[in-house]
Order: C-alpha cells, then sequence, then structure tokens
C-alpha cells in the first residue's frame, strides 16, 4: 500500500537540511495537508506561523542552543529523560523504545557510563561538552530554511477541561498530517525542543512571534529539504527501535496481549 509505505519512511531529521528555500507551494501543501485533519465539532483549533526571516530563524536558533547548554549544565535533561536514553543496540533491543545513541558527538562519547552521576556532570561541565552541543544545536536550527510555529486557540485550549484533550488530540492530528507530506516532498521535519525546557526561554519565542493572548504556543518545528540519499530510507522491518505489536496491542481486554503480529 502506498499510503503504508510512506508511514513507514516517516522519521525525524536530526542532520541539517538543503539550505534551498522552501517553495511556496510546497509550504501552502502542508498547511492543506494540516488544515485536513479531524478536530472536535470542527472546532479546527490550531494556528499556525510560517517564518522564514532569516533574523528571527537565528534568534530562535540562539535561544535553542542557550536553552540547551542550560539544561545540561544543570542536569535538568539528564534527570528528566535518562529512562529513554540507549547507549548500546542491546539495550534497544531490550527496550524497543527511546533514543539509541550509537553515533554520540566525539565529546560524549567518552562519559556514557557516568553520564547520569554528579561526578559526570561535572566532568562533561569542566570540559565544556554542553556548551559545544549547546553550539552545534543552534546551528542545526539556523540551518533551517523554514520553521514552523503552532499554536492553539484558547477558546478551545482550557486545561483542565475536556476541550483542551480535544484541542491537543487535534492538534496532534494535524501535525501527523504534515510529518507524513514532508515524507512525499522531500523534506524533512524536527521538534524544536530544548526553549520549552529552560524556564523563561519559551516566553522569549512567544514576544518575538508576536503571539496574542488569544492563541496558545504550543510547539516549533524545523523544516527544510533533505539531500536526496536521506529521501528514502529503506524499510527496516526488523528495526528494535519500536515495540513489537505484543508489547502495546490488547485482545477484547487489557489482560490479553495481542499474539501472532510480532512476524
Amino acid at each position: 500500500m502506498e499510503f503504508l509505505d510512506v508511514v513507514r519512511r516517516r522519521k525525524t531529521t536530526n542532520g541539517p537540511f538543503l539550505p534551498d528555500p522552501v517553495s511556496e507551494e510546497h509550504q501552502r501543501l502542508l498547511i492543506e495537508a494540516a488544515s485536513r485533519a479531524p478536530s472536535q465539532l470542527n472546532s479546527q483549533p490550531w494556528r499556525f506561523v510560517v517564518i522564514e526571516q532569516r533574523e528571527t530563524i537565528e534568534r530562535i536558533a540562539q535561544i535553542s542552543g542557550e536553552s540547551m547548554t542550560e539544561v545540561m549544565s544543570n542536569g535538568t535533561f539528564f534527570e528528566r529523560y535518562k529512562p529513554y536514553f540507549r547507549f548500546s543496540q542491546a539495550e534497544m533491543e531490550q527496550k524497543r523504545s527511546g533514543m539509541l545513541f550509537d553515533k554520540l558527538p566525539a565529546v560524549l562519547r567518552p562519559f556514557t557510563s557516568q553520564v547520569f552521576t554528579s561526578r559526570g556532570q561535572k566532568l562533561m561541565n569542566s570540559l565544556g561538552v554542553p556548551k559545544t552541543l549547546g553550539a552545534e544545536n543552534a546551528k542545526l536550527v539556523a540551518g533551517s530554511p523554514l520553521l514552523l510555529a503552532v499554536m492553539l486557540d484558547r477558546s478551545e485550549y482550557r486545561p483542565g477541561e475536556l476541550s483542551s484533550f480535544y484541542s491537543v488530540f487535534s492538534m496532534g492530528a494535524a501535525m501527523e498530517n504534515i510529518w507524513l507530506t514532508t515524507v512525499e516532498l522531500g523534506m524533512g521535519i524536527q521538534f524544536i525542543s530544548f526553549p520549552m525546557e529552560a524556564p523563561g526561554r519559551w516566553d522569549e519565542i512567544i514576544e518575538l512571534l508576536h503571539v496574542p493572548d488569544d492563541l496558545e504556543l504550543m510547539a516549533v518545528y524545523r523544516l527544510g529539504y533533505l539531500p536526496a540519499e536521506q529521501r528514502r530510507p529503506a524499510i527496516d522491518w526488523s528495526s528494535s527501535q519500536r515495540k513489537l505489536p505484543s508489547q502495546f496491542v490488547f485482545r477484547e481486554t487489557c489482560e490479553t496481549p495481542q499474539q501472532g503480529w510480532d512476524g
């Protein structure tokens, strides 16, 4: 099935994009894909800011890089996400979830065994590892030809109320539509998360984009075209980075794992 092939080829782009600007036609197609997502009572609570100005992209890149340096220097990043870090193929094959760091930057490789200890944290800080990684992150974001900010209408997004769940669910559907469309357009996409991790830095982006009070800034993504050799990766049916159906699917009730679908 052609569509299933697109789903299988969907991935997060961790590397750089080509410098080519994203055509206006492709920008329009991405937004059209988002607009066709389902939403509760057809509320369509999503709003987007399409960002091409270099000054804005470079400022967001600076915020992202500085945020990464901050949360990696004070240890909050490693403490928060340590359940998801895998440092060997064997560990990934056992857990079948999280992130496999088998191609770590050279400066970080010596610390994989002690990255979650106070001694390891102090050593990384003394060698400037967080600063180096933050600079690399800023460079990656700055090299993106297009950023996409995603917001929700506060009349729908009301935390603590059911409408908030509906609006977030709808936003997820809209973003998945965009993500799958990038595959067909030869593009990549990645979530810019670090400004959300460092106190006060997300507010800087809100101010930079002039987000009004009636909208909630939910996420920012970087997008661009991929080199030809990265556009159609081979489908790895045996990928150990995805859980087997028997690990997350049940039959009839939550007491009976699904059997026979793992092959």
